[in-house]
Parts: C-alpha cells; structure tokens; sequence
C-alpha cells in the first residue's frame, strides 16, 4: 500500500510493509523522499515522524544535490574513466578477436570486434567491471569475517541505482553495486565492512553506529569520501 505525504514543497512517498521499524531514505539524484513504515502505523503518525526528521530530510537533499555527476559516458577516444579511483584516458582497438579490456599505463584499451556500436562497448566494459569487484571482494569478506564474527553465506555484484550495497541477514549474503570497482579501494572496504555489519544488526541504530566505530573507527571520513565522488550520469529510482 503506498500513499504521499505533503510537507511544504517535500513530497514524501509512504509505503506500509510488515516490518518492525520505519526506514526513512532519501534518494539521489535529486534527494526523492521515501518512508517505509509497518502495516499497523497510522498516516499521522508517519507524518509527525516525517516532520521531526525534516531538518535531516533538508540536509541530505542539498547534499544530494550538489554532489558531483558524471557526464554520459560516450565510449569514445580520450574519454575519461575511472578504476579503483584513479582516471584513465579510454581508447578503442579494433581487432577480430574477443573483446578485452586492459589498462596500460594512464590508458583504458578496450579491444572490439570492427563495426562494434556504443552499445556494445558500454556492455564489455560494465562486465569488465562486474568482474574486478568480483575479484576485489573475497579477500576483504574473508578479512573482516574473523574480526567482526559473522559470516558472508554469498556475495552479489551487479549494478545497482540507488544504494553502494545491500544486505539479506536472513540469508547471509551482500550485495555490491558494480560502481565501486570505478572508487578508490578503501570506499569498497568501507561498503564490505557496512554491509556485513548489518549481519550483526539490521538498521542504522545506535547499536549498528557503535558496530561501525569499533570495527573502522575512520568509517565516516570513508563515508564522505564516497559520496563526495562524482556518480553515475543518470536518473536513480527506488
């Protein structure tokens, strides 16, 4: 069941779940507003919730807002791109044998078939992608599973719009969104180490804030590292 609250010129989206806890999410590009809240909880409610948070609700909007965008990336020569935080310049080869990405020096050399279009560029390199931050990823779970007691059942990669990564505690598995791999790596150590945090603890209460500072007293700082980076040209949903 979903309906909208107003509060001024801040829409706020209502969704009513069987959950324990309201969630309170804004969303980029440009900072949407979303509660999900349990089934039993009245609208008023929900809106003296919303207008309590709405100092906080204003704050991650502006933040949003004036967060750095990536222009759409063409897939053409000298184009700039990123890998774990550094840029490099991109450039085509065009050559009858499987398609290959590899860097060189400050140069991202994608290998294609001739006649291959922009489409199909943008599809080899996302996999390339896909596939380093599937490489990345084992050796930090592996990590931090002694040193924070849990353990990651299975672990995802895939592009994802709206978040760095998700976690299924029922499950035991996280999930990564395919960006990371274009971050510096500690961004990704710090979204490993979040998510499998809330294997410990699902929401973002004081318990989990206190799991955080144990474990990466400097998560923060690598917090607003990453979402200080520029992000992906495009029109995030829910």
């Amino acid at each position: 069941m979903g309906e909208q609250l107003q509060l001024g010129d801040i829409t706020v989206d209502v969704v009513l779940k069987d959950i324990k806890n309201v969630h309170l999410s804004v969303y980029p590009p440009a900072g949407r507003v979303r509660i999900a809240a349990p089934e039993r909880m009245s609208i008023d409610t929900i809106r003296v919730f919303a207008i309590a948070k709405l100092g906080w609700i204003k704050e991650q909007q502006q933040k949003l807002r004036a967060q750095a965008r990536e222009t759409p990336r063409e897939y053409i020569e000298r184009e700039s791109h990123y890998v774990w935080g550094r840029r490099y310049l991109f450039s085509v080869a065009e050559a009858e044998r499987p398609p290959a990405v590899e860097l060189a020096h400050n140069q991202m050399i994608l290998t294609v078939r001739p006649g291959s279009d922009d489409q199909r560029r943008q599809a080899i390199v996302e996999e390339w992608y896909r596939r380093l931050l599937k490489a990345a990823a084992p050796p930090l779970i592996a990590k931090w599973e002694p040193v924070m007691g849990v353990r990651v059942a299975r672990f995802f990669v895939q592009r994802m719009k709206t978040k760095w990564g998700s976690c299924s505690p029922g499950t035991g598995s996280i999930r990564l969104n395919t960006e990371l791999a274009k971050k510096p790596p500690m961004c990704l150590e710090y979204v490993v180490v979040h998510e499998m945090a809330h294997l410990l603890e699902p929401t973002h209460n004081s318990r989990f804030i206190g799991l955080m500072d144990r474990f990466m007293p400097r998560w923060q700082f690598y917090r607003d590292q990453l979402n200080a980076l520029p992000v992906r040209h495009e029109e995030w949903g829910y």
